[in-house]
């Protein structure tokens, strides 16, 4: 070898390139679905809003008795009320989602490489303890309220997709996908802790139970792909049976039921099989079952959910103080404005000084800490966690919400001062992005879902 030739690195991440655009196709389905939840968080955002007025109008007494009205039947520990049903069961629906969307970004996506998926992961995992971290020191001398330390740990992509819609932001693709990864990782460390850390007197009879009709719905899934891709019904009809009895058992052993709807996410394939012509034929069961339920879950689910979970009567400005001062809206306003983006920035840049890898030329450093403030946004797995930490309805709880909602409007003001003066840097990026894919020959099946 020439001596004036370096040595090969055996660091695979020196020289990099950090958040970059990844795939075209993946870019497509990344942006298609932040478009669909620009319109969740909208209705999210509306949902919300009508609860705090309803619930703080002289009417209040007609939102506290509707959100606490009792349905269901009791012998199967299912006489629950509008609130809790939302909670466990609507909110099932969302973790669906989430779960096919974990599967597959780690199946075929571009979280599968190791190289494009160490720094969103990292970052993800900063977002979270630095959070936890500061809720647990400020409430350090109330050991009552120390179970609430996840609340600020979450991300609500709708929310914060719902922001930059709002705002007109033009984010560079490498940054939309950085945003969702972080988002997808985010939710997936929240499923774990909820599992493991807000699971209690769990009972082993009906959890072995729930794993019967999951093996059927696997099975089914796996065996049948191609049958339930191409027959809509089939799906209502053969496996939301197999996966409500999965949800109910669960449900009943004492483990959050929306784990639940996790474990349907991952058991559905991600790749289409051979008989219907493989990976290259068109999109696994996954994704169509991403398409069918992502509007039910972003435009009905969630917003529901929304909409009996953030309403708390305030109290008027000295309420509002009150709630503000309470140790538990502290540390969760500190966690989502300051420890978010602080953990997301400083995993990020210890990483990228590690290995000596780049940002991408899309964009700079003010632009990831602009997509850090944006990830400061928590609000439907932060109002979840706040219920489960404290129990629905408890002062705790509606100073949590108080926290929750305070630091989500902060995290979005801030973000748009950050963002929407990099307009017109990210239209040029997007104008540079659509040259390179028109002149590197856009396959037609990409150009046909564009």
């Amino acid at each position: 070898m020439d001596s004036a030739t370096p040595p090969p690195s055996r660091n695979r991440f020196v020289g990099s390139t950090v958040f970059s655009r990844g795939s075209y196709a993946e870019a497509l389905r990344i942006g298609e679905i932040l478009r669909k939840e620009t319109v969740g968080g909208a209705l999210l955002v509306l949902a919300a809003v009508i609860a705090l007025i309803w619930a703080n109008s002289p009417a209040s007494d007609s939102y506290f008795a509707l959100r606490d009205f009792t349905v269901g039947y009791e012998p199967w520990h299912l006489e629950l009320s509008l609130g809790a049903w939302a909670a466990d069961g609507l909110l099932a629906i969302f973790f669906f989602l989430v779960g096919l969307e974990l599967k597959r970004e780690f199946v075929a996506g571009d979280l599968r490489q190791i190289s494009k998926s160490i720094v969103p992961v990292a970052a993800a995992v900063g977002g979270v303890a630095v959070p936890a971290v500061i809720y647990a020191l400020v409430n350090l001398a109330s050991p009552g309220t120390l179970r609430g330390w996840a609340i600020p740990t979450a991300t609500d992509i709708a929310f914060a997709v719902a922001v930059l819609a709002i705002i007109g932001s033009h984010l560079p693709s490498a940054l939309r996908i950085f945003l969702l990864t972080l988002a997808v990782v985010d939710d997936l460390i929240a499923i774990t802790i909820i599992a493991f850390f807000y699971s209690s007197d769990i009972q082993a009879t009906p959890l072995l139970l729930a794993l019967i009709p999951l093996a059927i719905y696997a099975f089914l899934a796996q065996k049948y792909r191609r049958f339930f891709g191409r027959h809509a019904a089939a799906a209502w009809l053969i496996l939301l049976p197999l996966g409500a009895v999965t949800w109910a058992l669960v449900h009943a052993s004492g483990i959050h039921a929306t784990v639940a709807g996790v474990l349907l996410g991952f058991a559905i394939p991600v790749i289409r099989s051979q008989a219907s012509g493989g990976p290259e034929a068109g999109p696994g069961l996954a994704e169509i079952f991403e398409h069918r339920f992502r509007p039910i879950s972003a435009g009905v689910a969630v917003p529901i959910f929304a909409f009996f979970s953030a309403g708390v009567a305030v109290g008027g400005w000295d309420g509002l103080g009150s709630a503000l001062a309470d140790p538990v809206a502290l540390g969760i306003i500190l966690g989502l404005v300051l420890g978010k983006p602080v953990g997301i920035l400083a995993t990020t840049w210890v990483l990228t000084k590690a290995t000596r890898a780049t940002l991408d030329s899309s964009f700079k450093w003010i632009d990831v800490f602009g997509v850090a403030l944006l990830a400061g946004i928590g609000f439907t797995v932060s109002l979840l966690v706040a219920e489960l930490s404290f129990g629905n309805g408890s002062l705790h709880d509606d100073h949590a919400k108080v926290g929750i909602l305070a630091a989500s409007l902060i995290a979005a003001l801030l973000a748009t001062a950050v963002l929407r003066t990099r307009n017109r840097q990210y239209r040029a990026a997007e104008e540079l992005e659509r040259v390179d894919s028109d002149q590197d020959g856009v396959p037609d099946v990409y150009q046909e879902r564009a």
